[in-house]
């Protein structure tokens, strides 16, 4: 009997031991399992926080480059005669423009003469015409060369995104857009190519780009550039927007351009209006407006209408300039 009563004892301290440490068994691997689960929010916070850095930090890296190449280009907004010929893609010397001007200046001084202006007025119309059409001229080219240029540019990029999809360098990319692109990205991605077998980086040879075409669109690529050089991220991710951008910036000057065309043709039409109305009058009655060239009023009244009427074709045309 005491043997059993022993026997039983045993049994129920046994059990009783096992029901007080399967329990704590339980409770230690789910607390081993919220310590991980812990951990690994932990270590997903802490990736999360680094990339949001990482992130931030290259935004900076791009707000401060757009910002320093927007003030350089602000600051290089007056050009002088050299660089407008050089952005315009001409060939021509400053020396040999210079000369050419003087030659058409005099060219224009005889013309007026001949046609019997008054030899105080062909010196003035002949001085300001060897200055200023020229100059127009060459601004005109360098305009034509900007849309030109600005038109081939998502192309471009978007060959380089391919190119670097593929797995190409950026280099061998490069080199592509530059053998296979049409004028005058062609030759100005073969000017990047040029420096950089001068020995020069990748972010200093794309600094040539701004040189001849200085636009916000050229200077979004070579921050891009830039950035991505310095900082690494993924370059086809970011060229790839950049050249949907450039598309859209591109969609939005046409309809800006469609908007403003009839705007620019009444203000071609009241600007020509008098002189044609002039030249006109001259051919039926030339002895009409003879006064205004022949007596001391009518130089007077003559020289205040060429004042008003150049300042009402510069306040029309600063009527339909758009920046974009």
């Amino acid at each position: 009997m005491n043997m059993l009563l022993l026997v039983i004892l045993f049994a129920i301290t046994i059990g009783a031991a096992g029901f007080a440490l399967v329990p704590s068994a339980l409770g230690n691997k789910r607390a081993e399992a919220r310590m991980k689960a812990f951990q690994g929010d932990i270590r997903a916070n802490r990736q999360s926080a680094d990339a949001n850095r990482v992130r931030e930090n290259r935004r900076k890296n791009v707000q401060q480059a757009l910002k320093s190449q927007t003030d350089e280009l602000n600051a290089k907004k007056r050009l002088s005669l050299s660089d407008l010929i050089f952005q315009s893609g001409m060939t021509i010397k400053p020396a040999t423009f210079i000369r050419n001007s003087i030659i058409f200046g005099v060219a224009l001084f005889l013309i007026l003469v001949v046609a019997q202006v008054p030899f105080y007025f062909a010196a003035i119309f002949a001085v300001a015409g060897a200055y200023l059409l020229p100059r127009m001229y060459v601004s005109r080219k360098r305009k034509r060369y900007q849309d030109r240029y600005l038109d081939e540019l998502p192309n471009a990029i978007e060959a380089i995104v391919r190119g670097v999809k593929t797995g190409l360098p950026l280099n061998d990319s490069m080199r592509v857009v530059a053998k296979d692109t049409k004028e005058p990205v062609k030759s100005e991605f073969a000017r990047v190519l040029d420096q950089q077998s001068f020995g020069f980086s990748m972010t200093e040879s794309v600094q040539v780009l701004l040189e001849r075409v200085p636009l916000p669109e050229v200077n979004f690529f070579v921050v891009v550039i830039s950035v991505q050089q310095q900082a690494g991220g993924n370059l086809s991710e970011a060229l790839g927007n950049l050249a949907r951008v450039l598309r859209n910036r591109k969609k939005m000057k046409q309809k800006v351009k469609a908007m403003s065309a009839e705007a620019k043709a009444s203000a071609g039409i009241i600007g020509s209006l008098p002189i044609i109305v002039a030249i006109l009058v001259s051919l039926v009655s030339p002895a009409y407006l003879q006064p205004l060239f022949s007596t001391p009023v009518g130089n007077l009244c003559l020289g205040i209408a060429v004042i008003m009427m150049a300042a009402g074709v510069f306040v029309m045309n600063r009527m339909i300039q758009f920046e974009m």
